[in-house]
């Protein structure tokens, strides 16, 4: 048998932890001021008043901390309003997040790439023009400052020395550089097309997305990121062998030709 104070403690361990407002601001990390902003705004459900006392609980702290790694990605207080009232309209906001992230995540997993004007010159030798530099950042692939630059991507800054050193001009591979993401930027919107039609139009109907619908978003976007970059690496060693044996083929015509030519030149008769 329970006496009367194992029953007040047994009823205040089942009670949820309820904070005052100084004491929910210091939880979740925030000033007073902010807290009751939030309020203000309609970012926060309404705390749970007794007499004068307003109680907040843990679901208050929940959502709180929620604003906080919404305005640490960039979102504004207007789109995280708009992503709780879609919470509380029957979908889920950790849903909403995780969909969010799957459809920004980076693609690329390049390692950029630190040099200084002396490697790069030990590298590039005269090549390293103002041109070609200049060439480069306009690309986007370099940042400059005084004591060198940093490149976005290891691999591509290793694939760019190694044609150097293979003979190719530093120019004309920033040339190819440069007609490459035209074309594979043009590859990139046809996926883009495909993903929004397909697979992300419920997004842009007016109606709430059903219960659970972002999570199956958001399962589908994680399958589908693999196989678009198959189906880009598969496309493009399907067309390196055409035009390789296209090529070749011409340069066999021409060889034939050529030999022809010669064949019928020694054949005249001498005058």
């Amino acid at each position: 048998m329970l006496n009367a104070v194992d029953k007040v403690r047994a009823a205040a361990g089942d009670r949820k932890r309820e904070y005052r407002v100084e004491e929910l601001a210091e939880a979740a990390g925030i000033t007073t001021r902010t807290l009751r902003f939030y309020r203000e705004r309609k970012l926060l459900q309404p705390p749970r008043k007794e007499g004068r006392i307003a109680w907040y609980g843990e679901e208050h702290l929940t959502r709180l901390r929620v604003i906080g790694e919404l305005l640490e990605r960039g979102h504004t207080l207007g789109g995280i309003a708009e992503l709780i009232g879609a919470g509380e309209s029957g979908r889920d906001v950790a849903e909403l997040i995780g969909l969010e992230a799957a459809i920004v995540a980076p693609w690329s997993d390049e390692t950029p790439l630190r040099l200084t004007w002396d490697e790069l010159k030990a590298t590039f030798g005269d090549q390293l023009t103002e041109e070609n530099t200049a060439e480069s950042i306009a690309q986007g692939y370099i940042a400059v400052d005084d004591d060198g630059i940093t490149h976005i991507s290891r691999r591509l800054m290793d694939a760019t020395t190694a044609l150097v050193a293979e003979g190719v001009p530093l120019s004309a591979v920033l040339d190819a550089s440069r007609r490459t993401r035209e074309h594979v930027d043009a590859i990139a919107e046809i996926f883009i097309e495909l993903v929004s039609t397909q697979l992300l139009g419920a997004l842009s109907a007016d109606a709430p997305l059903p219960p659970g619908e972002a999570a199956r978003l958001t399962e589908r976007i994680l399958r589908v990121r693999p196989l678009a970059r198959t189906v880009a690496d598969a496309q493009f060693t399907l067309a390196m062998d055409r035009r390789v044996h296209a090529e070749y083929d011409e340069l066999l015509r021409q060889r034939r030709e050529s030999s022809a030519e010669n064949g019928a030149e020694g054949d005249r008769p001498n005058t």
